[in-house]
């Protein structure tokens, strides 16, 4: 019997804005000598990352099929996509399922292409797609010039030289589907039957523990920062209601990115303010998924300090901030929420949450005060642990409840999507 032609294809796509100028980039490789086979790259104009990545997956398929005269017949031709897109290689490997109207016909394009049999799917880090990577920054930026990309003109196999490649690329074998995406390897992790040789990995991240059942988990996103968060000023849910600034859209644009390799997200609810649906809709067009919004995450209100800098509040209401400090139970001047009034409607989101989330793991986009109760009531911890937790912009925390009521905290203000 013949033996199926075997390629790898690696592949990505990126949008300057989300949505924004955007491009793709493709590469074929021959895994055993490592060569390029084929590059493809185009400039699509204005679309969504994950467009830009699908969009490089065809491309990728078509040139792959193009390579093999009979590749839609049975057994001819067998490849192995390596993508840093969670979100791609998780949909067509069948595990996600496809609720953004923009992917469905995309991904049932990809799909027509080669025979199911003939295809797995592979998540790898960035920096292993650094050529397709390459490909469509330099579509982009043919699209920058009003041109568009041409092979004559790209140094992307230059720059990224595949002397060692051969040695780094898994074989292509194994049942349709199988890919070593993640999250595959997290449910053959949890999975009930015991693994036969290897050692159990340590528990690390915010992944579940086996021998206790499946959480909710918590993914807890600060939103990013506005106007008034350098300025460390009071905002809450009766003021301004402001927006991103510049520099909170980029430190939505990271998390989304970091969040999307990280490829865990199944869920996100956001708080109705403005600065954390629109944190949210940058994650959101980058995993794919809807945002559902929950008024319980808003912030405190926070009355006549609204606006105000710690100071400024000092100075105006000095006996009321000190009562405020002193005790969960006193609300901030002109009738705004004591802790303790926010405690129990955080509480009671949660519980509604982990009911409906059972077994998820889930992005809540909220605010200061909301994430460090969550965090205080899983330690169990007084009132007054709230000011002694730091919790930067766009920071990212999380929390695991179990079905039998017991909490873990398995992460706080982690910031290093942001470095």
């Amino acid at each position: 019997m013949t033996q199926p032609r075997q390629f790898v294809i690696e592949a990505d796509g990126g949008s300057r804005g989300n949505p924004g100028p955007a491009g793709y980039g493709a590469v074929v490789i021959d895994p055993v000598t490592g060569e390029t086979l084929a590059e493809a790259a185009e400039y699509i104009g204005v679309a969504t990352n994950n467009v830009a990545e699908y969009k490089g997956l065809i491309a990728g398929l078509k040139a792959a099929k193009a390579l093999v005269p009979d590749a839609s017949a049975d057994g001819a031709l067998q490849v192995r996509v390596r993508m840093d897109s969670k979100l791609v290689v998780e949909q067509m490997s069948g595990r996600w399922k496809i609720k953004h109207p923009d992917m469905k016909p995309l991904a049932a394009e990809a799909a027509r292409i080669l025979p199911a049999s003939a295809v797995t799917y592979e998540w790898i880090p960035r920096e292993k797609n650094k050529h397709a990577d390459r490909l469509a920054n330099e579509a982009m930026d043919a699209g920058k010039r009003g041109k568009q990309w041409e092979p004559s003109a790209s140094t992307a196999s230059l720059d990224t030289p595949r002397s060692s490649a051969a040695s780094a690329l898994p074989p292509v074998s194994g049942p349709p589907g199988d890919a070593a995406a993640g999250a595959a390897k997290a449910r053959a992790a949890l999975a009930s039957r015991p693994a036969a040789a290897s050692p159990a990995a340590p528990q690390a991240g915010w992944g579940a523990a086996p021998d206790l059942g499946a959480p909710a988990t918590f993914v807890l996103l600060r939103h990013g920062e506005t106007a008034l968060t350098p300025e460390k000023r009071f905002s809450g849910s009766g003021g301004s209601d402001p927006e991103l600034s510049a520099a909170g859209r980029h430190q939505a644009e990271c998390i989304a990115r970091s969040l999307a390799d990280r490829g865990t997200v199944e869920e996100i609810v956001s708080s109705p303010l403005r600065r954390c649906r629109e944190t949210a809709a940058a994650v959101a067009a980058r995993l794919g998924l809807e945002v559902r919004i929950e008024e319980g995450l808003r912030e405190t209100d926070f009355g006549a300090w609204e606006g105000l800098t710690f100071a400024e509040v000092r100075e105006r209401y000095g006996a009321d901030l000190d009562a405020w400090l002193a005790s969960a139970k006193v609300a901030p001047t002109g009738g705004g929420e004591s802790f303790a009034e926010v405690a129990r409607r955080v509480s009671a989101t949660r519980d509604r949450l982990t009911t409906r989330y059972a077994g998820r793991t889930v992005l809540l986009v909220t605010h200061v005060t909301p994430i460090k109760t969550l965090v205080r009531l899983a330690l169990g911890a007084p009132p007054e642990a709230m000011f002694r937790m730091e919790l930067s912009a766009a920071s990212v925390s999380a929390v695991a409840y179990y079905a039998d009521g017991n909490a873990s905290v398995r992460l706080l203000n982690d910031t290093s999507h942001l470095r």
